[in-house]
């Protein structure tokens, strides 16, 4: 099958969704299948073979956080010779609600079309108010898949239909079969994730380390991620800031022996989360997870039972929990053995085969992908027939 993926978001500045898409299409390619990615990417990025450039992004706030997109008349020409090159015998489309090249593909495509929703956001007023516009795009996609249950409570409240939920996928083996790095193991706690993104909630972190370094004074916390690391630290008491590693941006290798590591891994975010990657992936590794109980991770985590969670930006209850756990060996047993078995149905060999159904069931005599040729861009924003 010759499949042709879309990816709203930059390919230089790795996200979550960057991530899924990334590993979906190797997955793919490994059972045989012909697949292109279309993403925007700084001149500069090196990409991998099956990634094509739509362009340098420009970042724009979303969904509270900063997104970077790429959208626009240049984009739009683009994303038309990627589809007539393609030949595709079906498009997958990522967040084609958000204004980048998921949407453009969705108004220049006709065919078999795939949509995979990631946002969770209950109270979206530009999704509402952008409706009209987002209505003829969205009413050619045959088939919507949504990463979590709360991702599609988002898609059924502002924009109508449903869609069969197939949650993000991990390669469990990549972080289970990882070595452990020895200098990253004793009493540490980690947390990954951008430093000065505040929904990532590396704040309620700080606010709780000098409580847990009180009781446990040997604690080291270890951050991996990009960001202003002496404004992370600005807050917490001088003579505890040596207890505290920045990583920086670490390769996806140096993750997973980061979470094979520690002793506790630590989600405090605080909001603006459809799914929980991360979790996750900490969870393959056999890292116990704490994380705030937002209704992701509540999902993720099997309700709780699969890890464990403490009230949103609640800085004295993680610091209590992670204490109880740090003190607590038999429970961080349980909750790695519990976690991995959960995990398993994260794996690529489940979500992928799901996906693969999806393909089939909306490319089953149908033509292949083609470049709907009846409007541009200019109608489509209401400026002037091209």
């Amino acid at each position: 099958m010759r499949i042709g993926i879309v990816c709203p978001y930059s390919w230089d500045v790795p996200g979550g969704v960057q991530f899924h898409i990334r590993d979906l299409a190797e997955h793919l390619q490994r059972l045989g299948h012909e697949v292109s990615v279309l993403a925007p990417a700084d001149d500069e990025t090196p990409l991998p073979p099956y990634v094509v450039s739509a362009g340098r992004a420009v970042p724009v706030p979303y969904n509270g956080s900063v997104a970077r997109l790429n959208f626009g008349f240049l984009s739009a020409a683009r994303v038309r010779r990627w589809l007539h090159d393609g030949a595709f015998d079906v498009i997958h489309i990522h967040e084609p609600t958000s204004p980048s090249l998921g949407l453009l593909a969705c108004w220049a495509a006709q065919g078999p079309i795939v949509a995979t929703f990631h946002t969770s956001n209950p109270r979206s007023r530009a999704m509402i108010a952008a409706y009209p516009i987002l209505q003829p795009a969205l009413e050619k996609i045959r088939a919507r898949i949504a990463v979590s249950e709360y991702a599609r409570r988002t898609l059924v409240e502002h924009l109508g239909g449903d869609a069969v939920v197939i949650p993000n996928g991990v390669d469990v083996g990549f972080f289970a079969g990882a070595e452990p790095e020895p200098k990253w193991q004793g009493g540490t706690i980690g947390f990954i994730g951008r430093i000065d993104e505040p929904r990532k909630g590396l704040p309620a972190l700080m606010r709780a380390l000098p409580k847990i370094l009180a009781e446990r004074p040997g604690t080291r916390l270890l951050v991996a991620g990009k960001g202003d690391e002496k404004e992370a630290v600005e807050d917490l008491p001088e003579h505890l800031r040596s207890q505290v590693e920045f990583l920086g941006m670490v390769s996806d290798e140096e993750k997973a022996r980061l979470l094979r590591s520690v002793d506790l891994y630590v989600a405090p975010n605080t909001g603006g989360e459809s799914f929980g990657i991360i979790l996750v992936e900490a969870m393959s590794a056999g890292a116990p997870v704490l994380a705030s109980d937002l209704d992701a991770f509540r999902q993720v985590l099997d309700g709780g039972a699969a890890g464990e969670l403490f009230p949103v930006e609640d800085a004295d209850a993680l610091a209590v929990a992670a204490l109880r756990l740090l003190g607590d060996p038999q429970r961080l047993a349980e909750l790695r053995e519990l976690g991995s078995r959960h995990v398993r149905r994260f794996d690529w060999s489940t979500v992928g085969a799901d996906i693969l159904a999806v393909y089939e069931t909306v490319t089953a005599g149908a033509t292949a992908v083609a470049t709907d040729e009846r409007i541009g861009l200019r109608a489509r924003l209401g400026l002037a027939r091209d």
